[in-house]
């Protein structure tokens, strides 16, 4: 399978920023970066000292996908639960920073603001701490979060769900959000989670796990063994009565099967070159994959900018963004990399 010729890639990707917003939904976060160098060990303890020497705060998780989408110069409203807590206003405060819609964010009180933080030298990463709630949406809040949800179907080109399986999507959540959009004909894009029930996202237009989540989702659904990759496309979109999958593969690149055409399943090979850090990298692929679509791509032309954007990212260190510039110039670079 080819990469889209040079005129076909710039008429889509120039169509970007006249894309209707799309809607994020998702469980949304901060990433703390905390940088330095160790010099010595803690007579305290075994342990190494980091004498830090900068610290940034990052959107992270479905924020990062809206992020992401921003770089690409597609607009979105990101929509997720944060706590009534210090971070949650860090995290509003972020979003205004990048020109984000917060319209969508709902604060609860018993939830605490998810927040990792990442403490890294140049060389490796320490070690992570985490901060956040899992536990399910009270009734309450789940009601005033669909109510936000509800209104923004009429005047957003479709909705990336991103689950990282943190509590905020229940199968009636998935069900109203899914159905409330496909019944006003627009896309359903979903990126989930190894930890949701598959069958949460029946009816999704297309769906994009990576190859591990793919087998968890295959054997959830009662194929126990199955490992081939065909097989396992075709029997997810059956289950889950899907238009389209996208499987990633990460060095291997990305299988991708379209029923609205031959059926059958296609792989690409990666588009990346060096890899640094893999952090963000599904964030990326789903936001150039989904705005791709809504330009008129096919699942293959779709594939391929996705494949470019994420090669982009990888090769910077942390959660990264792909701009359009460097977009077109990873893309540049491969087309003349794959002619020799």
């Amino acid at each position: 399978m080819n990469l889209p010729k040079p005129d076909r890639f710039e008429s889509l990707v120039s169509k970007f920023n006249t894309i209707q917003p799309i809607l994020v939904v998702g469980d949304v976060g901060i990433d703390k970066y905390t940088y330095g160098d160790v010099k010595r060990i803690s007579p305290e303890a075994p342990v190494p000292v980091l004498e830090v020497s900068k610290e940034w705060n990052k959107l992270g998780l479905a924020a990062n996908v809206s992020d992401n989408l921003m770089s690409l110069t597609v607009a979105s409203t990101l929509a997720g639960v944060v706590g009534e807590d210090t971070r949650a206003n860090l995290m509003e405060t972020l979003l205004e920073e990048r020109g984000l819609k917060t319209w969508g964010i709902v604060r609860d009180s018993s939830r605490m603001t998810t927040y990792k933080e990442r403490v890294t030298t140049a060389t490796q990463q320490i070690c992570r701490v985490d901060y956040e709630s899992k536990h399910a949406l009270s009734d309450e809040v789940a009601g005033r979060f669909k109510k936000r949800l509800s209104e923004f179907s009429t005047n957003h080109s479709g909705v990336i769900i991103e689950d990282y399986g943190k509590g905020l999507f229940s199968q009636e959540l998935l069900s109203y959000i899914t159905g409330h959009f496909t019944e006003a004909k627009k896309m359903v894009a979903v990126d989930p989670s190894r930890n949701t029930p598959p069958l949460w996202y029946k009816g999704a237009h297309l769906l994009k796990p990576n190859l591990t989540e793919a087998h968890l989702m295959i054997e959830a659904l009662g194929y126990f063994k199955e490992r081939n990759l065909e097989t396992i496309a075709k029997a997810l979109v059956e289950k889950l009565n899907l238009k389209k999958i996208i499987i990633t593969l990460g060095p291997d690149g990305m299988s991708m099967l379209d029923t609205e055409l031959d059926g059958k399943l296609h792989i690409i090979p990666t588009a990346a070159s060096e890899v640094y850090d893999v952090s963000g990298a599904g964030d990326t692929a789903i936001s150039a994959i989904t705005a791709s679509l809504l330009s008129g791509a096919t699942l293959e032309e779709a594939a391929w900018i996705g494949n470019c954007a994420s090669g982009v990212v990888v090769s910077k260190r942390g959660t990264a963004l792909c701009s359009v510039v460097e977009l077109k110039d990873y893309y540049q670079k491969l087309t003349q990399k794959l002619k020799r």
